[in-house]
C-alpha cells in the first residue's frame, strides 16, 4: 500500500507529524530514514535542511538512523527498503527532478511505495511528486504549488485539478485515494 505525505513544511504542524508516526507502523527509535537534499542547491535551502531533520529527530528518529543522500549514485532496490521512510527536501524542484531521471529513481521509489515504504516530501520534494513536472515522479496528476497564502479546501481531491497547499496543509495519498488535511 501506498503511503505518500506531501508538505510545504515538512512537520511544522504536529498534526502531519502525528500523521507520519501512524504511518510508520514501529516505535519511531526503531525507524530508519533516507534524507535526500539534493534540491538543496541555493543559500536559503541548504539553511532549511537543518530544519527538515529536526523534524525526524523531534519525532524520535535517532540521528544514526538518518542516512544523508544527495542522489549522486543509482540506489538499488535491496538498499532503498532497508528504509522504513524517504524524507526529500526542498530547494530547486528542477534540479530534483533531473536527478532523479539520471539515475532512474521513479521505478526505485514505485518498487520501494508498493512494498509498503513511506514518501514524505517537503516544497520541492512535494511539487517533484505531482504532476507539475512532465518527467516527475506523478504520484498525482494534479498539479501541486506550496507555500501558498490560501490553499485547497481539506478534504479528498477528486479531480486533477491544480492544488494549493498552505505551510500548515499536507496531501496524504494511498491506494484509496488522495486526502488534503491541516
Amino acid at each position: 500500500m501506498k503511503k505518500i505525505l506531501l508538505t510545504s513544511t515538512g512537520f511544522e504542524n504536529k498534526n502531519i507529524e502525528n500523521k507520519f508516526l501512524e504511518l510508520l507502523n514501529k516505535k519511531a527509535d526503531e525507524a530508519k530514514v533516507l534524507f535526500i537534499i539534493t534540491a538543496a542547491i541555493d543559500p536559503d535551502a541548504i539553511r532549511m535542511l537543518s530544519g527538515c531533520l529536526d523534524d525526524l529527530t523531534n519525532c524520535g528518529i535517532k540521528d544514526e538512523n538518518i542516512t544523508i543522500y544527495d542522489l549522486h549514485k543509482v540506489i538499488s532496490d535491496g538498499e532503498l527498503n532497508k528504509f522504513d521512510a524517504i524524507y526529500v527536501c526542498g530547494g530547486s524542484t528542477k534540479h530534483l527532478v533531473s536527478r532523479m531521471n539520471e539515475i532512474n529513481f521513479k521505478e526505485t521509489i514505485n518498487k520501494y511505495l508498493n512494498n509498503g515504504g513511506i514518501y514524505v516530501g517537503v516544497s520541492a520534494g512535494s511539487v517533484c511528486a505531482s504532476g507539475k513536472y512532465e518527467n516527475g515522479l506523478g504520484f498525482m496528476n494534479n498539479i501541486l504549488d506550496v507555500h501558498c497564502d490560501v490553499g485547497t479546501n481539506n478534504g479528498k481531491i477528486e479531480s486533477d485539478d491544480k492544488i494549493c497547499l498552505t505551510n500548515n496543509q499536507a496531501i496524504f495519498i494511498n491506494d484509496n485515494g488522495m486526502e488534503i488535511f491541516e
